[in-house]
């Protein structure tokens, strides 16, 4: 698919057109990474962070949400559920909190690695290279890390960088490959300013970077920072802008498993943000693999607030596990078993194989 190709998608509204799209997708979906539906058991360890990015609920100056960091029990407990429900991975997620130290993070993932079956997932922002590689050799398997945007205009305006910082992001995604990790990235959709040219740029940049995961979602900002509270560009005609849709985003999702067919890709709790009825089968339909259940304690969960409002935000570990099995059975897939490695798709594939016949 090339570029112009990319862009014309982005812009399609034609039904009838569209449905060639999702089942494009959800052929490809179905005959690289198989009917497996992945179970990454999120755990978000702490809302503390030094960033000062223009949307976020969890930016540094923001005083008035109360802050939280999780200890090493309170973080083993939320593995050995992950272990209960069967999921295949963990994803530790936190703020760009250099609170975490180091090596405190690296014993815990080798205390993960060493008593359980679980993949580490990591998503920890813009940490240095030494940190990355401490905890890769802890035995962290992923690590997440969203461009947001390739455009770098558009990338300054909403995440000024810290004063000493030397590296971009995509500087950071070349050292985690070179250190072994599987890597992940993506983008926000409909950030004001954001043109299709640009996003049908990211598209092809997640193909250029050959990503083992994409992540994609909607913009959605926190009502408590700049960029809520600014007009959109009058130098952008409103035709040229990006919607924040749900609809854009499925037709992300879609592009991203057409030019990354390998790649694990997450139905994300925006979505079912945007639409809690079928946001989540949506996205699985149209070329998704991988949902990531919350593990975080409900009492922390409210306060990991990158944006108002999330869905699932009450429900306990074991009700979102339950309810997720059902919804992806609806569809006619299963869950994974495994850590959902890029390289095990193949035996996923034989299974779906197996069970068609």
């Amino acid at each position: 698919m090339k570029k112009n190709e990319i862009h014309n998608w982005l812009r399609e509204q034609n039904p009838d057109h569209l449905d060639q799209l999702w089942q494009q997708a959800d052929l490809t979906r179905q005959q690289v990474v198989g009917d497996a539906v992945h179970l990454r058991g999120l755990i978000e360890i702490s809302n503390h962070c030094v960033r000062q990015c223009e949307y976020c609920g969890l930016r540094s100056n923001r005083k008035t949400l109360q802050r939280y960091r999780m200890d090493e029990q309170e973080i083993m407990r939320c593995v050995a559920q992950a272990v209960e429900f069967a999921y295949g991975t963990v994803v530790i997620q936190a703020g760009e909190d250099y609170g975490i130290k180091t090596q405190w993070l690296a014993d815990i993932v080798n205390r993960i690695k060493s008593q359980t079956p679980l993949a580490v997932t990591l998503s920890m922002g813009e940490r240095p290279v030494e940190d990355l590689r401490t905890w890769r050799q802890a035995g962290a398997d992923r690590y997440l890390l969203r461009f947001e945007t390739s455009d770098p205009q558009l990338y300054q305006k909403i995440h000024p960088p810290q004063p000493s910082q030397t590296w971009d992001r995509f500087d950071l995604l070349t050292e985690l490959r070179k250190l072994g990790y599987e890597i992940g990235s993506g983008v926000m959709i409909g950030i004001p300013g954001q043109t299709f040219d640009s996003l049908a740029d990211d598209i092809d940049i997640f193909r250029r970077l050959d990503l083992d995961m994409i992540g994609v979602g909607p913009y959605i900002s926190h009502p408590d920072t700049p960029l809520a509270q600014r007009q959109p560009s009058p130098d952008l005609p409103t035709e040229d802008q990006v919607p924040d849709s749900e609809l854009m985003v499925y037709k992300v999702i879609a592009l991203a498993r057409l030019v990354c067919p390998e790649a694990n890709i997450p139905s994300t709790t925006a979505l079912a943000t945007m639409n809690t009825a079928s946001g989540r089968e949506l996205g699985l339909v149209r070329g998704a693999n991988v949902v990531m259940p919350n593990l975080t304690p409900t009492k922390y969960r409210q306060l990991y607030e990158i944006y108002p409002d999330k869905a699932c935000i009450h429900e306990t570990a074991g009700h979102c596990r339950n309810c997720l099995q059902q919804r992806i059975e609806s569809l006619g897939r299963y869950i994974a078993t495994g850590s959902g490695g890029r390289d095990h798709h193949t035996e996923n594939r034989k299974r779906c194989n197996t069970l068609a016949k």
